[in-house]
């Protein structure tokens, strides 16, 4: 993992860290989820569902100068800031740097694995997966 995504990913862990409870922590999470730009509707596609996300879950990627770039939507508040958690451990790595990204670390730390119910969480690491799966393709 190179330097800049450690850096992305204890800077999200720190942002979380600086609110005293998890309604504050949740609203943040919203937040962060309204910060992402827009996916075009023709991307919104059963090609591009994430399997295993209660909520709908939509991802498209690809790669530029051997770097793995992806956007993504959901129907759900929560989910679109997991997504945007997401953006800032990934967007934009080497491809050969994804797989070392320990967003389970950061996910923890957060308290994100005490706090989500488990469905969201099997939903957050099914985007996790899916965006492994989508750079192990494009390598």
């Amino acid at each position: 993992m190179d330097a800049t995504t450690q850096t992305d990913l204890n800077e999200m862990v720190e942002n979380f860290a600086l609110f005293d409870d998890w309604e504050q922590r949740y609203r943040y999470l919203i937040d962060l989820g309204r910060t992402l730009p827009a996916m075009d509707e023709a991307l919104k596609s059963d090609a591009n569902l994430v399997r295993g996300c209660t909520s709908r879950v939509w991802m498209s990627a690809q790669v530029k100068d051997g770097h793995f770039y992806f956007i993504a939507d959901s129907d759900a508040h929560i989910v679109r800031g997991l997504i945007a958690l997401l953006v800032s451990a990934y967007q934009g790595k080497a491809l050969d740097e994804i797989s070392g990204v320990d967003i389970e670390a950061a996910f923890s730390q957060i308290g994100l694995d005490q706090h989500l119910s488990p469905n969201r969480r099997n939903g957050f690491f099914s985007m996790v997966e899916k965006i492994k799966g989508l750079s192990a393709q494009a390598a």
